[in-house]
């Protein structure tokens, strides 16, 4: 894992004060379904955990993950990167990231990342909750998100829904990613998937400054994909591949949108930090 270069003391100093958390919004489904926690860190992850039934990803079966803290699971490795790239080369392997930044629990106000299995509406779910967790370094702001997989070996063995769903999104970028003491800046939050090089997407609005945030020109919590609950995202994974979801539901012309973006050659600079 990187080790990062050291960030100015007095941006921590200016961090804006602590916001109590509010009540979960409809997209955020049951808060308290997934409760095994990672430890308080920056650029954490779990070793492999049991999904709880087999993913098809791109004729792969994988019945295990890793939980990354910085708002993303991949399967064939851990993932410790800060700083959020391009995911349509591949070069992550798998991976499903609602909200891929600097996550950082360390923080007094951060509540921790927590997974889990569970069952809804009686199908095998595997869940991530991003509930209350601030960004680096140890600023007293925070988002709210959760990752949903749902087993669909109803339809065919190794078929899985993802869902995507936000509460409410207070800050896209870490310090170390040139963000500033408010969390914004720098190199914003990118959230997506990647299955296969014929299967990959971004929503609108990822690697984009404020796109994200609450209020943004493409705001996770104002806009909706395949579902009619805002801050709620759906996509089905059949034979290995997400299914085009087709034209996106939105309430305004800003809307968010699935872009397939294409930016292996987008050079950003990882700087190091100290923890």
């Amino acid at each position: 894992m990187d080790v990062k270069n050291a960030i100015n003391a007095t941006l921590v100093a200016l961090a804006i004060a602590s916001v109590a958390p509010t009540a979960y919004a409809g997209a955020i489904h049951d808060a308290n379904l997934f409760t095994t926690t990672l430890a308080a860190n920056d650029d954490g992850s779990t070793g492999l955990v049991n999904l709880g039934f087999t993913a098809n990803l791109n004729s792969t079966n994988y019945t295990q993950t890793y939980v990354n803290n910085n708002g993303n699971i991949t399967f064939d490795n851990p993932l410790g990167q800060f700083t959020p790239t391009a995911i349509s080369n591949g070069g992550f392997g798998p991976i499903i990231a609602p909200f891929f930044a600097d996550v950082d629990t360390r923080g007094a106000g951060s509540s921790l990342v927590s997974y889990g299995t569970g069952t809804i509406g009686g199908m095998n779910v595997f869940g991530v909750n991003y509930i209350d967790v601030g960004v680096f370094n140890q600023l007293s702001i925070y988002n709210s998100f959760q990752m949903i997989l749902t087993d669909r070996s109803d339809i065919n063995a190794g078929d899985f829904d993802i869902q995507f769903n936000y509460d409410s999104i207070a800050w896209d970028s870490g310090q170390a990613s040139g963000g500033n003491s408010n969390g914004v800046g720098g190199t914003s939050a990118l959230a997506g998937y990647w299955t296969s090089d014929s299967s990959n997407a971004t929503l609108t609005g990822s690697l984009v400054n404020d796109a994200f945030l609450d209020g943004g020109a493409n705001a996770l919590i104002s806009n909706s994909l395949n579902s009619n609950v805002l801050g709620q995202y759906n996509f089905q994974v059949r034979s290995g591949s997400v299914v085009d979801p087709g034209p996106i539901p939105v309430p305004e012309p800003t809307s968010l949108a699935l872009l397939g973006i294409g930016l292996a050659g987008l050079g950003v600079m990882r700087r190091r930090k100290v923890s």
